[in-house]
């Protein structure tokens, strides 16, 4: 097992380094809210944030590479407890000794929420797919779920995606601001690239990587389908709201309307371009605490 960034000591949390070289311009970055270090049934440790009181408990699964922060925003209207959490190989959540698979992710998300008593679920990309393969074998386990840019269930990926994932490994491999900065940007439309809210965004991003890491495994999880079979999808008997855009080359469209055609009722929304978070945050985030605050 490798994990690119530096070593944890004692398999804990990982160092800064000793002269961090990320972004210095404008405002330093606040530090997070505290999180905590939970265990799981698999012997896992991951990390995760919980905030906000009270019932229903929603639990946050980020994307590839993606991290607490990132879905926090699609939560900040949603009603009750919300748990965001790390999946192995990500932030400080361990990094167990690959290869890995959607099956693993699965637990991953299961114990968060059996944890959290957790009755709906919200998932990014490869965090859907996550969540899809845990419906595929509890179909029961969640009352709601979003899926936000499913991630494909069949085990194939879009050359743009795999170009994605290895440019990310390398600039963290290297441990440079400047390279992780530049993969990163990538996930920044043009208009808000060179702003001061595309910078805040980096830095943060930037020293999260660099302090954390990203876990090689990473790139075994396509070795075999998220979902072996997609029929089981049908008989989820809850409500599912799938969400896509078009435009998104990491994220076809056609991922998204092949998903809500195999969960029983499920809403379909797609966007018109790319980015949703940044150019539409304040609708998704509307639309997203709207389908699961609703009664």
């Amino acid at each position: 097992m490798r994990r690119f960034g530096p070593p944890p000591p004692d398999g804990g949390p990982r160092l800064q380094r000793r002269e961090p070289t990320g972004p210095r311009s404008g405002r330093p970055t606040l530090p997070g809210p505290p999180t905590e270090l939970i265990s799981t049934p698999s012997g896992v440790r991951l990390e995760q944030l919980v905030t906000g009181v009270g019932d229903p408990v929603t639990v946050f699964a980020h994307g590839l590479g993606g991290d607490i922060s990132g879905t926090r925003p699609m939560g900040s209207a949603v009603a009750g407890r919300r748990v965001f959490f790390h999946f192995r190989g990500h932030g400080r959540s361990d990094a167990p000794v690959g290869p890995w698979t959607f099956g693993d992710l699965a637990e991953d998300l299961r114990a968060v929420a059996d944890v959290a008593g957790a009755t709906r679920a919200l998932g990014v990309s490869m965090g859907a797919g996550a969540l899809c393969r845990l419906l595929s074998e509890t179909p029961q386990r969640f009352e709601r779920v979003v899926c936000y840019l499913p991630a494909p269930l069949d085990g194939t990926r879009p050359a743009a995606a795999e170009a994605r994932v290895e440019r990310l490994l390398a600039a963290v491999e290297s441990g440079e601001a400047a390279s992780i900065a530049a993969a990163v940007e990538f996930e920044l439309p043009a208009s808000v690239r060179n702003t001061p809210t595309g910078w805040s965004y980096l830095r943060q991003r930037v020293e999260q990587l660099q302090r954390d890491g990203l876990a090689a495994e990473l790139t075994t999880l396509w070795h075999e389908p998220a979902v072996a079979d997609l029929s089981a999808l049908r008989a989820f008997q809850g409500r599912a709201l799938v969400i896509g855009c078009q435009g998104d080359e990491v994220h076809p469209v056609g991922w998204a309307e092949r998903l809500a055609s195999l969960l029983p009722g499920a809403s379909l929304h797609v966007y018109d371009r790319p980015a949703v978070l940044w150019t539409n945050r304040a609708e998704l985030r509307e639309r997203v605490s709207s389908f699961l605050n609703s009664p």
